[in-house]
């Protein structure tokens, strides 16, 4: 879902999907992981819903292990949420498992991801005047079309995996480098009918 540390990557399994498969849980956690630690009605107003069901949904996303308390920030009444991980894992066998409420689960959480990166990208392609000719001309929206086995799908994964870690394995930029931003990178690989 984000920027993960290989060693801070969660593997979701049955139970924890289903106690993540809400849109408001995952745009929670998408939240904390890009922004830091926040109260529930600071994440309220940043997402537009109101702080009872950011507060529920919060403490829903704690009991299964996806947050924890951030206790250096809270100093008043107040709880302060942070993420507990870097990352999440599907296992693609949750996609086929034979309970339906986890495929289901399976299938929300793919779909809000997806709902997530076209807003991404909409909000990009709806703001990108305001960014630097620098920036516009270092950014890419492309999609290609190949004829590829699984197996030759499954590589081409794994080294586009396999260079964007390369990225994230540099050593952080300070904050005051000029002209440096946070960068969101999307792959998106499968299937897509001839006909």
């Amino acid at each position: 879902m984000t920027e993960p540390e290989e060693s801070k990557v969660r593997d979701l399994d049955a139970r924890s999907l289903r106690g993540l498969a809400h849109p408001l849980r995952i745009q929670l956690l998408i939240a904390l992981r890009r922004h830091g630690p926040a109260t529930a009605s600071m994440l309220a107003e940043r997402l537009g819903e109101s702080s009872g069901a950011t507060s529920y949904h919060l403490r829903q996303l704690a009991a299964h292990g996806f947050i924890e308390d951030a206790p250096e920030h809270g100093k008043g009444r107040e709880r302060w949420w942070q993420a507990a991980d870097g990352g999440l894992r599907l296992d693609e066998k949750l996609r086929r498992d034979p309970d339906p409420s986890v495929r289901g689960a399976a299938a929300l959480f793919m779909h809000e991801l997806a709902n997530v990166h076209t807003r991404e990208v909409s909000t990009w392609v709806g703001n990108q005047g305001s960014w630097s000719v620098e920036w516009n001309r270092a950014s890419d929206i492309s999609d290609f079309t190949l004829r590829l086995t699984p197996e030759l799908a499954e590589e081409l994964v794994k080294k586009m995996h396999d260079l964007v870690d390369s990225y994230a394995s540099l050593p952080s930029l300070p904050e005051d480098t000029p002209d440096a931003e946070t960068v969101r990178v999307h792959t998106h690989v499968f299937p897509s009918p001839t006909q």
